[in-house]
């Protein structure tokens, strides 16, 4: 099954400055790219728990003692990992793209190039469709998705004209909704506004914001003193989130302050922004919006 080339692949690595006997859990294995790398790097004493949601991943499973893989939602990371005896890692690796095999399954809903059913469903049990959204969804909702998820100017206009096309049957297929927005569609920004829509959709589908905030409050906790954090993030509003935690600690506001009046933060940055170079994104297109950024807890 054809999956992508893990992006940021030797930096994210690095960044979990591995110990051979450490215990670290890739949090969005996928094809598994990340997983085999930080494997390649640990010894016989070393663990590796890796987390996905997507059955599809699961064929991509790894073979090796040191490698468990948990089909489950990473915002569950420390119940599972609990259930599984650990309670401390030494790093902890996530990349929030969406993988090249959910976008090149057209029946999976997530492209825009492909007709298909609106499903955008990462985990394939969830009950909330891109279906569910555009259809059941009150305008002011609908509007909120699109303005926040989507950082659509237009939201408003646009959550009408799907309420609108509604009352003639059920908007069903990807070119439907396209149709159904068409006015919206600029020819020369046509493909920046609909991966905008899109977007916005399926992060609302995989509640993909209120995840990523409960898995990175969970980190602080289950990474030991002096263990990692690698994240690597695609649209700004994750960028921001990680940003901030991996500052404060915090997604907003000021942390406390000590006695002595210091700032009390539980993890420091280390090193800067990292994004690909101009020549992985020649050879993966899909990375040219990668942000990477590491943090240690103190």
């Amino acid at each position: 099954m054809a999956y992508h080339n893990a992006v940021l692949l030797n930096e994210t690595v690095e960044g979990l400055n591995i110990k051979p006997d450490g215990i670290y859990v890739d949090v969005t294995f996928g094809g598994g790219g990340h997983s085999r790398a930080i494997l390649s790097q640990l010894g016989t004493e070393g663990r590796l728990y890796a987390f996905d949601q997507d059955k599809d991943a699961l064929v991509n499973a790894i073979e090796d003692d040191r490698f468990l893989l948990i089909n489950e939602n990473f915002r569950y990371i420390k119940r599972f990992l609990r259930f599984y005896g650990v309670k401390e890692v030494d790093g902890i690796l996530a990349d929030f793209g969406v993988s090249s095999h959910q976008f090149d399954v057209p029946e999976r809903g997530f492209s825009t190039r492909f007709d298909a059913d609106l499903d955008m469903r990462m985990n394939q049990d969830n009950k909330l469709s891109a279906f569910e959204v555009i259809n059941t969804y009150e305008e002011e909702q609908l509007r909120a998705v699109l303005f926040q998820y989507g950082e659509l100017r237009q939201a408003p206009a646009m959550a009408r004209a799907i309420v609108s096309a509604r009352k003639d049957g059920d908007i069903k297929t990807s070119q439907h909704l396209k149709a159904v927005l068409k006015s919206f569609l600029k020819h020369k920004r046509e493909h920046k506004v609909l991966a905008q829509i899109f977007q916005a959709i399926r992060i609302e589908v995989n509640q993909e914001i209120e995840a990523l905030k409960e898995f990175l409050m969970q980190t602080k906790d289950i990474l030991k003193q002096g263990g990692r954090l690698s994240v690597i993030s695609y649209h700004s509003l994750e960028d921001r989130l990680v940003k901030r935690f991996m500052r404060n600690g915090l997604f907003e506001g000021e942390p406390e302050r000590d006695v002595f009046g210091n700032f009390e933060v539980p993890f420091k940055r280390v090193g800067k922004l990292i994004v690909p170079t101009e020549e992985e994104i020649r050879s993966n297109n899909r990375a040219r919006s990668a942000k990477l950024r590491i943090a240690e807890k103190l």
